[in-house]
């Protein structure tokens, strides 16, 4: 996917926030630090447009970035940060939850997890909640320049045994800093954010085409 126009919209704190115009939202899930803000920046060819930061658990809102006018991405409030109080963490996931199951607009999650680890705990909850309410989402894999090429297949595994994730799951192998797996990644979000009406015509004209004459060609 070609970006064109890619700009930040809000930090919501509350659906009263969330942008109303209806485009696709692809959520980014994960561990703080994991890599999410540099992911968005890769993603759309942008250095500073998602900043990054060095202080986990930073990110405590959602985070909308409009790209194309095709879609959002939704940088989630990182998780598993162990100084933030337990209070906070609650209401972190009260907020995410609420978002992640009632969100019309919210097509697909990406949650990113570090290659050079094992998942988490918290990123085995997370992927087990997400499946158990069959909330659409691909697993990326980040950081995967930071390992020597013959250890990737070896970790690649260990993420998905860790996860449990079935066969034919796509795990999506990525850098921020090297590019891996952008192409993959753009290629495996597109047939989420066609948009209704651009399905139904698509159907039309399919449809179309296929009443006319067998040695007609469509004008």
């Amino acid at each position: 996917m070609k970006v064109n126009q890619a700009e930040f919209i809000i930090s919501a704190v509350g659906p009263g926030q969330y942008p109303q115009d209806a485009l696709p939202e692809i959520a980014l899930a994960g561990r703080s630090n994991v890599g999410k803000s540099s992911l968005i920046n890769r993603m759309i060819a942008r250095k500073n447009l998602a900043r990054t930061s060095s202080q986990p658990g930073k990110t405590q809102t959602l985070n909308y970035y409009r790209i194309n006018s095709d879609l959002y991405f939704v940088d989630l409030p990182g998780y598993g940060y162990a100084k933030v109080s337990k209070s906070e963490r609650e209401r972190w996931g009260k907020f995410i939850e609420n978002y992640l199951l009632n969100r019309e607009p919210l097509r697909l999650v990406l949650l990113l997890v570090d290659l050079r680890h094992p998942p988490s705990k918290d990123d085995q909850a997370m992927y087990d909640w997400l499946s158990h309410h069959d909330i659409p989402l691909c697993v990326v894999a980040t950081k995967a320049d930071k390992l020597p090429r013959s250890q990737v297949p070896k970790h690649a595994k260990i993420v998905r045994e860790t996860l449990g994730m079935p066969k034919g799951q796509p795990l999506i192998l990525f850098s921020s800093e090297a590019g891996l797996g952008k192409d993959e990644l753009w290629a495996l979000i597109e047939p989420y954010i066609v948009s209704e009406e651009a399905e139904a015509e698509a159907e039309e004209q399919t449809a179309a085409v296929a009443e006319l004459p067998v040695n007609q060609e469509p004008s």
